[in-house]
């Protein structure tokens, strides 16, 4: 485990054993190796990526806005956040800025609550994976789909105008199938994992709504300790579909970016 802060001495131990608590689910069944890389140690993005590189670790841990004061303002990451979660190779923890006092009253305490999200949760058994070993034992998982309601209406819409196709029935049914298929699946990730005995409680959100609102108020509702996503498209440089507004405007809880 590779913990990055910009700090130095004191300040630089106390975020390395604020993370090391909040991932104390990780302690077994191996006690992982922690290096702390203070920012003593670089002082450019490339630098940074150099120690990265070199350090071959299984995860980064960080915080927003890392070498910036822009966590003053809401509107990025920061420039070394951003680029370090689309260069690096493993998955980025990214925790609220240390002096920004966004955190939510329960975050960075422990992993009791965890939320895993993808617009395409179906198959995604890496984003399961990771969800479910981040999760306490004993602790609440949620798989949660939130299907995207304007882009569902925007098709029915067209299917509206064409009179051979009966509009009701094709609503009823395109948003029945378009539920089921992430239901399906969750039952089938719920009926392995306990098969496997892993002591998490697998919990399904299923839903049509506006994506970005819909995620905000259930990570409110259920008081969600780790937002678990992916950020990576093969596709292109840039992080993919809903993940850049997610991980800019979800300031108040850590987040885990594949």
């Amino acid at each position: 485990m590779l913990v990055v802060t910009d700090r130095r001495g004191n300040e630089a131990s106390a975020f390395d054993q604020t993370v090391r608590n909040f991932l104390g689910v990780l302690r077994a069944p191996e006690t992982p190796t922690w290096t702390l890389v203070t920012g003593d140690e670089f002082d450019t993005l490339r630098g940074l990526l150099a120690i990265v590189d070199r350090a071959r670790s299984d995860l980064v841990c960080t915080y927003r806005h890392l070498h910036s004061r822009q966590w003053e303002d809401p509107y990025t990451l920061g420039d070394y956040v951003e680029v370090l979660t689309q260069a690096a190779a493993v998955p980025i923890l990214v925790l609220p800025h240390p002096e920004a006092r966004r955190a939510a009253t329960h975050a960075i305490k422990n992993t009791d609550t965890v939320m895993a999200i993808t617009d395409h949760l179906t198959g995604n058994h890496h984003l399961i994976n990771y969800a479910v070993r981040f999760t306490e034992p004993g602790g609440t998982l949620y798989l949660t789909h939130v299907e995207d309601e304007a882009t569902f209406e925007r098709y029915i819409g067209v299917i509206s105008r064409i009179s051979e196709i009966n509009t009701d029935l094709a609503r009823e049914r395109i948003g029945h199938q378009l539920l089921k298929e992430p239901r399906d699946f969750i039952d089938s990730c719920r009926q392995i994992l306990g098969q496997a005995n892993v002591r998490v409680d697998i919990k399904p959100i299923i839903t049509l709504g506006h994506r970005l609102s819909e995620y905000r108020t259930l990570i409110e509702e259920h008081e969600v300790d780790l937002l678990v996503f992916d950020t990576k498209d093969e596709d292109q440089l840039a992080m993919h579909g809903l993940s850049y507004p997610l991980a800019v405007e979800l300031r108040q809880i850590p987040l885990l970016m594949l």
